[in-house]
């Protein structure tokens, strides 16, 4: 066949042009080795990250050991103020001693089953320390800082051993531990209605340590305690408990330079209970003369029985007055008084029943003489969880009162309006001072009373601040 012009001209240059293309070679080869070199690059990784994974969980399950030294995350922290004191105590110096109850605690830790340290191991043995050591009447007492590990949790916990007096460190025996809240002390007590007991206090070095016994509200408005045991500037207080069951719960301050630094009761008990016979003549006792809506039986128990426990008094010769019962929050609430024989009143104000609980809105300790002629009033808190102060107080007059009037941080008196059962509200700025008068018939005073501030913090008793007393 004879070839076209078209043909003859055109193949040549097409075929040039052809040839002259960059045409990329086939992907594929190069894809399907770059997914390779990745798969193997993930199996390593998800292989190491496995491996990883299994240690992690052995060692976090105590199931794969860690030397002691080795780093962990720390997530407690025993009181610095008690670990960076030099060790107390006449223990302090006896080396052998010392070295025999490190290897005791490394082998045998506290931390056997039903303990709230169960599942901790010991960790650096080495870094196992005396922070107080000595005896006491009948007792051998230890405070130790032990370093412990849970995998890679590590925390330094502050340790009680205790013994007979004498006792050798392989004698000592586990009997509490710091929680690491913070609180710059370390108590323990044991009580034993049989053989007597003791209570033990250690705080930062230089402190001033008191362990008190029963309070006593004095006539004229003020508190007082009885000091069991006492010690300046050591930071280690020590008290021997009766063989009788402890009335009330011991009270612990520790203050330097005077600044509170802790105060708190012992716990530990027993108590002497509330005999019920007691409580039922209180509570016939307790109605005569009250004002307002009459409480019931279950709740007024309630109230006395917290007055009682929170001023640490016995039912047998306290005296105890229903001055005002009525509703707050939609509760019943009510205003009464407690009294020991021959000292000063205090003055609580609760709420609440049985299905919701209870809560205290007033404590205020007042001079004997005259209690009986003087208003009370206290600050209304929030009904939403917050329990913050509002600006509304709710006023209770003095059955003999004719009116009752509020002055405000030195502003005119105001007229508060009162019931059939001479109680009010009035308004008061939160943390604006304010002082309440009663009047009599003929304009006379029969008492005053200042509105004391919302507690915000009611660790102490009655008196012991001055949100909750009269007196200066």
């Amino acid at each position: 066949m004879t070839e076209s012009f078209a043909d003859s001209t055109l193949s040549p240059a097409l075929w040039q042009a052809a040839h002259g293309l960059d045409v990329p070679q086939d992907p594929w080869p190069g894809f399907a080795r770059r997914e390779r070199r990745h798969q193997r690059t993930r199996l390593i990784r998800t292989a190491v990250a496995a491996a990883v994974g299994v240690a992690l969980v052995g060692v976090q399950t105590n199931v794969v050991p860690l030397p002691g030294w080795a780093p962990g995350i720390a997530v407690a922290a025993a009181p610095a103020a008690l670990l960076d004191a030099p060790p107390r105590g006449a223990l302090a110096g006896d080396q052998a001693w010392l070295d025999t109850l490190r290897a005791r605690i490394s082998t045998d830790p506290p931390v056997s089953a039903g303990n709230p340290l169960s599942g901790w191991k010991v960790g650096d043995r080495d870094r196992i320390r005396l922070v107080y050591g000595s005896d006491q009447p009948g007792h051998r007492v230890a405070l130790v800082a032990v370093p412990l590990r849970f995998g890679l949790l590590t925390k330094e916990t502050l340790v009680w051993y205790v013994g007979p007096a004498g006792a050798g460190a392989k004698q000592m025996r586990y009997a509490g531990h710091s929680e690491g809240v913070g609180d710059p002390v370390m108590t323990l007590m044991q009580a034993d209605p049989d053989r007597g007991g003791f209570a033990v206090v250690v705080g930062p070095a230089e402190s001033t340590v008191t362990i008190s016994g029963d309070p006593r509200y004095t006539p004229r408005g003020t508190l007082e305690y009885q000091d069991l045991a006492r010690a300046d500037g050591s930071g280690v207080g020590f008290a021997v408990l009766p063989t009788a069951p402890l009335r009330n719960e011991p009270v612990v301050r520790v203050s330097r330079g005077g600044h509170v630094l802790y105060q708190g009761g012992l716990g530990g008990g027993p108590y002497a209970a509330i005999v019920p016979t007691e409580m039922d003549v209180l509570l016939t006792a307790a109605r005569r003369g009250a004002r307002g809506t009459p409480p019931d039986d279950a709740n007024l128990r309630n109230f006395i029985e917290s007055a009682l426990l929170n001023s640490r008094l016995p039912a047998a010769g306290t005296m105890v007055r229903v001055r005002w019962s009525g509703s707050g929050h939609g509760q019943a609430a009510t205003l009464l008084t407690v009294q020991p024989a021959g000292g000063g009143v205090i003055a609580y104000v609760m709420h609440g029943d049985d299905r919701t609980g209870w809560s205290v809105d007033l404590r205020l300790l007042l001079p004997a003489e005259g209690a009986d002629e003087r208003p009370v009033g206290w600050r209304i808190r929030a009904d939403n969880g917050t329990r913050t102060p509002t600006d509304q107080v709710r006023v209770i007059a003095p059955p003999d009162a004719a009116r009752v009037t509020v002055t405000v941080d030195g502003a005119p008196p105001t007229t508060v309006t009162l019931d059939a059962s001479k109680a009010g509200t009035t308004r008061i700025p939160p943390h604006q001072p304010a002082t309440l008068t009663a009047y009599s018939t003929d304009g006379s005073v029969l008492g005053t009373t200042p509105v004391p501030p919302v507690e915000a913090d009611m660790s102490g008793l009655p008196g012991d601040s001055p949100a909750t007393r009269v007196t200066p």
